[in-house]
């Protein structure tokens, strides 16, 4: 027999509710992913979520074929009689030039993408977790972290649960931070952003429109700053991704590379983009099924160490979004199926220096997987924030359609690991000579 895990070594059963082998602090597709792996495991799995399902996320909603491979391995029905609408590839317009590109033909991925509104989203995920054992508690507004007073190591959290806001303890030998972009708990054990790396940010709003039944995500590479007379043409682009509803979720996503990032309201310049749509589409005020909602994308590794004294960052808590595409959701559910694994190998280990040898692994793991790639990002997102360059490319790309397909594997970062063809090849070979910061 191995090892009693940590609960099972808990004597009262009051105790027990309190206690586990990991905390999980987020039930986002981060931390819902980490524990649906964990509980998997066979580990007695905290999962802690500061509001109650369904809650609303700001996002394009669109997934790739990345985050399609997370979802089966978790047992999702990813079927369209489950809900599901499935995209052949990508759609991408500037100017009066259109180009379509499916989705690569890979053995590693799948060769479709999905859309799905984050509210039942995120549901989903969560209660998944829950199946497979996980204990999740909503409406748990996590406060801060529980630490030894030798030697600073988190071994818990305190948080005020339910509508009574009753203040409760939970402890575990392992927390793994999935609260986000502030992630106060990263905050409070004192990992801050790195500010030189990329940032973005996000709007978006639904509109009831004929547009909302298409077989692609769309992505427009041209948004501009016309104020003051003059234009310049933002580091970012806008996207349409038909819901299948009825709706069109409608957004931008825009860089701080450009020295407008700071000034524009970017509410307004989706205001403005959209008034300049087809007026069949009726991307108008009076269609709009919402208001306009905003955040931050943190990106290409902004909060680091990814590991440290018992604290364990995953998803946007720990910036993985990629900066190339603004992509969040397949990088928060592959590091949280990441962060499970090198977990439920460091839990069962007999003596607390042998775990944290284990533990250790993690941010090796993250360097090594995603480091040379996204060190080539964020030279992406300097070249584009030189408004000549972007406009150079916007102009010139979709007239390369040999060009867009390789832009398009780079750009969401899909690829086959081994063998491949050639562009595979060669932007495998890319990521693995670029420094893994």
């Amino acid at each position: 027999m191995g090892a009693p895990t940590v609960a099972e070594t808990v004597s009262s059963e009051a105790a027990a509710s309190e206690t586990a082998d990991v905390i999980v602090v987020g039930a986002g597709p981060a931390g819902s992913t980490a524990a649906y792996h964990l509980a998997q495991a066979g580990l007695d799995v905290l999962l802690l979520e500061k509001t109650a399902f369904p809650r609303e996320k700001v996002c394009g909603d669109g997934l790739t074929p990345r985050a399609v491979k997370e979802l089966v391995a978790m047992g999702i029905d990813v079927s369209e009689e489950a809900g599901w609408l499935r995209n052949k590839g990508l759609r991408i317009i500037s100017g009066s030039q259109r180009l379509e590109l499916d989705w690569p033909q890979l053995a590693a991925y799948p060769d479709y993408g999905l859309v799905r509104k984050r509210d039942d989203f995120d549901e989903q995920l969560a209660r998944q977790a829950e199946k497979a054992g996980a204990r999740l508690h909503e409406l748990c507004n996590v406060g801060g972290p529980v630490r030894d007073e030798r030697t600073g190591r988190i071994v818990g959290v305190t948080a005020r649960l339910g509508e009574e806001k009753r203040q409760v303890t939970f402890r575990a030998p392992v927390v793994v931070a999935a609260d986000g972009n502030s992630s106060r708990l990263s905050l409070a054990m004192g990992r801050h952003r790195d500010e030189g790396r990329p940032m973005g940010v996000a709007v978006r709003t639904y509109f009831t429109t004929p547009r909302h039944d298409d077989d692609y995500l769309e992505s427009w590479l041209e948004l501009w700053d016309r104020r003051g007379g003059r234009e310049r043409l933002l580091p970012g682009y806008g996207w349409v991704f038909g819901m299948g509803d009825g709706t069109s979720n409608v957004g931008l996503g825009v860089l701080n590379s450009s020295p407008a990032f700071r000034d524009l309201d970017w509410r307004e310049v989706l205001r403005t983009w959209c008034a300049g749509m087809p007026e069949d589409w009726g991307f108008t005020p009076e269609n709009m099924t919402g208001p306009i909602r905003g955040a931050a994308l943190p990106m290409a590794f902004n909060r680091k160490p990814h590991y440290a004294r018992g604290l364990m960052l995953i998803g946007d808590a720990g910036g993985l979004v990629n900066p190339f595409n603004g992509e969040g959701i397949a990088y928060a559910m592959e590091s949280g199926r990441i962060a499970a694994e090198v977990v439920g190998q460091a839990v069962p280990r007999q003596s607390p220096a042998q775990r944290e040898l284990a533990l250790r692994l993690y941010p090796k793991i993250l360097r090594d997987t995603y480091g040379g790639y996204y060190t080539l990002g964020r030279a992406f997102v300097r070249l584009i924030g030189n408004p000549k360059v972007m406009r150079l490319a916007a102009e010139r790309g979709l007239s390369h359609p040999v060009l867009m397909r390789f832009l398009l594997k780079l750009l969401a970062n899909l690829t086959d690991p081994t063998g491949g063809d050639a562009t595979d090849r060669v932007i495998n070979g890319l990521a693995k000579v670029a420094p893994r910061s």
